[in-house]
C-alpha cells in the first residue's frame, strides 16, 4: 500500500508539471501568470490545502481590471467544473471562498455574475464523484457539500445585499448601522434574510462526516474557514432575531408563523453544529438562547391563539368565537387608515393615526 500510495503521489505530481508545462506553451503570455498561480493553488494532492502565496498571486489578478478579474473567475471556473479529480476540485473551491471573503470587489463582483445565471446548481457539481481512491471517494463528499454551501452563500449574499463574511465588507460594518437598517426593512423582507441565513447555516450542519484518515489537512483548511462563516452567520441572524423581538406585537398571523418555523429549521441545526464546532463561545450560545425565547414567545402570542385557538407552545384550544374574529379584523380595516411602524423601536410614533 505504501508503494501504491507513492506512486499515486507521483503521478499527481508528472500531472501538475505537465498542466504547468503546457500552460507555459500555449497561454497567452499576458494571461500565462494567471494560468500558473491558478495550477499552483489547485494541485493534485489530496492532503494539503493550498499555499497561501498561490492564492495570494490568483486574488492578485483583481487588483487591475475588471477585465483581468473576469479571465480570472472565468479560467478558475472551467477548471472547477472540468475537472475529475476531487483534490483539484476542492482547491478550486477553496479558491472561491477566498475571493468571497478576502477578494478585490471588481473579483467578487465577477463571481457574483458568472456565468450570468444564478440557480440551484451555480456551481455544477451535485453529481460529482472521484473513484479513483477510496480517500478521493471520501472526498467527493466534501465537493459536493462544499459546492452547495459556497452556492447558499452566494445566494444569501445576493439577498441581504453584500458578501456575507467578507473581510471588505466587514471593515466598514458598525452594528448600530446593522441595527438601523434591520429596523428599516419590512416584515416580508427581513423573514426573507432570516430564512435565507436559516438555509445556509442548515447547509453547514450537514457537513460529511470525518474522513477515515483522520486529520486531513485540507479539510480541515475547509472547516476551518466555514467556521468564521458560521460565527458572522450567527451574529447577523442576532441582528435580525433582536430586531423581530421588537416587533413582535406588530407581526401578522401568517409572519408569526413562517418566522416561528424560520426559528424552528435554526434550532434544529443546533447539535449537528455542535458537533462540528466544538469549542464553546458566549455569544453562540446566547444566540440559541434568544432564538428559543422568540420561538417561545411567538406561540404564546395573542395574534397566533387567535388566529388558531390554540397555543404554539401548550397545544391547547381556545375558545374564540370566528364572528369575534371577524368582528376584530374589520376594526383593524376600517375607520381611520392607522400607520403602524413595524419596528418596536418606533413605537412611540404609533400613537398617532392619520385619516384622508
Amino acid at each position: 500500500m505504501g508503494r501504491v500510495k507513492i506512486l499515486r503521489d507521483f503521478i499527481g505530481i508528472i500531472k501538475d508539471k505537465a498542466s504547468q508545462s503546457k500552460a507555459a506553451l500555449i497561454s497567452n503570455p499576458k494571461t500565462l501568470s494567471l494560468h500558473l498561480a491558478l495550477l499552483r493553488s489547485t494541485t493534485h494532492d489530496p492532503f494539503n490545502p493550498p499555499d497561501p502565496r498561490h492564492l495570494a498571486a490568483l486574488l492578485s489578478f483583481g487588483h487591475s481590471s475588471r477585465a483581468t478579474a473576469s479571465i480570472a473567475v472565468e479560467a478558475l471556473m472551467d477548471r472547477l467544473q472540468t475537472t475529475r479529480d476531487a483534490s483539484v476540485a476542492i482547491k478550486c473551491l477553496i479558491a472561491v471562498h477566498h475571493i468571497i471573503k478576502r477578494g478585490s470587489f471588481i473579483l467578487q463582483d465577477q463571481l457574483s455574475v458568472y456565468p450570468y445565471t444564478g440557480g440551484r446548481n451555480y456551481l455544477k457539481l451535485s453529481n460529482f464523484r472521484d473513484d479513483t481512491t477510496p480517500l478521493k471517494w471520501e472526498l467527493s463528499s466534501w465537493v459536493r457539500w462544499y459546492a452547495l454551501y459556497l452556492e447558499n452563500m452566494l445566494s444569501t449574499s445576493r439577498i441581504l445585499g453584500f458578501f456575507l463574511c467578507s473581510t471588505s465588507s466587514g471593515e466598514d460594518k458598525d452594528k448600530d448601522k446593522e441595527e438601523d437598517k434591520a429596523s428599516s426593512l419590512i416584515n416580508s423582507e427581513l423573514l426573507k434574510e432570516i430564512n435565507s441565513l436559516g438555509n445556509l447555516i442548515e447547509q453547514i450542519a450537514r457537513a460529511p462526516g470525518s474522513l477515515n484518515s483522520n486529520c486531513n489537512i485540507l479539510v480541515d483548511e475547509v472547516l476551518g474557514s466555514v467556521g468564521e462563516d458560521y460565527l458572522s452567520s450567527i451574529n447577523e441572524v442576532s441582528i435580525r432575531v433582536s430586531e423581530f423581538r421588537e416587533r413582535l406585537g406588530c407581526l401578522s398571523f401568517v409572519d408569526s408563523v413562517e418566522l416561528a418555523c424560520a426559528l424552528k429549521r435554526l434550532e434544529d441545526c443546533k447539535d449537528g453544529l455542535s458537533t462540528i464546532f466544538q469549542r464553546k463561545k458566549v455569544m453562540i450560545e446566547t444566540v440559541w438562547g434568544s432564538i428559543s425565547e422568540l420561538k417561545d414567545q411567538i406561540g404564546n402570542s395573542e395574534v397566533y391563539k387567535e388566529y388558531t385557538g390554540r397555543s404554539l407552545i401548550t397545544g391547547r384550544r381556545n375558545k374564540v368565537s370566528e364572528s369575534a374574529r371577524f368582528g376584530e379584523r374589520v376594526m383593524m380595516t376600517q375607520g381611520g387608515d392607522s400607520v403602524k411602524f413595524s419596528s418596536g423601536r418606533f413605537q412611540s410614533f404609533n400613537e398617532f393615526s392619520f385619516t384622508g
